[in-house]
């Protein structure tokens, strides 16, 4: 029997998602879901109120993305452990949320033991990414490409999301819109992604964009 156990969030904007994770979670003696949301805003709420032992961020959500969202959660708390679950891409993903705050990446798709590992590893103060993810780290994490273009790791964070935005089929202001930015901010970032992927029109950035998010799904 254990004394304690410990409580998570899980900030996911699929229903069907945060009902399997808390099937999941509930079944295990040592761990308890203090609530579920599905965007940014009620997730800031959501911690400040529950204090949580552990928040479980998906990366898109709702009105934002997770890795704001982490690094929102580490000013108001900095010892909050958190673990992203996400079903991007590990190696474009990971490290941005480690540098964010997180202390963890699992994949929606891998087995429930794993996620399980993951989410106790965490709690236990000790980071989790997967064995390719580790073999990366030790090999010198985000290696550069030899030549060619620029590869989708050069982004920021917000231009990333912006480029995400973009492959969804968003206008400039509707991401300006979404993400709370000026249309200028907006076409800034669009013009910096141009460069750093060294497209010469908007039309390629679109096609760029959206061939890349449809990877992704």
């Amino acid at each position: 029997m254990f004394n304690q156990q410990s409580r998570i969030l899980i900030v996911d904007d699929h229903p069907l998602v945060r009902a399997g994770l808390r099937s999941l979670i509930d079944a295990e003696p040592d761990l308890t879901i203090c609530a579920e949301v599905s965007n940014v805003r009620d997730a800031v709420e959501v911690a400040r109120a529950e204090a949580p032992d552990l928040v479980l961020v998906d990366i898109s959500l709702d009105d934002g993305n997770g890795i704001e969202l982490i690094k929102r959660l580490k000013v108001h708390n900095p010892d909050l452990k958190m673990l992203v679950c996400s079903m991007h891409d590990e190696s474009l993903f990971a490290e941005r949320a480690i540098n964010a705050g997180a202390r963890g990446y699992v994949n929606k798709h891998q087995v429930t033991e794993q996620v399980l590992e993951a989410i106790r590893q965490v709690l236990a103060g000790r980071i989790y990414l997967s064995e390719k993810m580790v073999e990366r780290v030790i090999n010198g994490f985000a290696k550069k490409k030899d030549g060619g273009a620029s590869s989708i790791e050069d982004l920021s964070d917000r231009e990333l999301e912006v480029f995400g935005l973009i492959g969804q089929g968003l206008s400039t202001s509707k991401i300006a819109e979404r993400l709370h930015l000026s249309v200028k901010t907006v076409e800034t970032h669009r013009e910096k992604i141009k460069r750093k992927l060294q497209l010469a029109t908007g039309g390629e950035l679109v096609r760029h964009a959206v061939q890349w998010h449809m990877e992704q799904a």
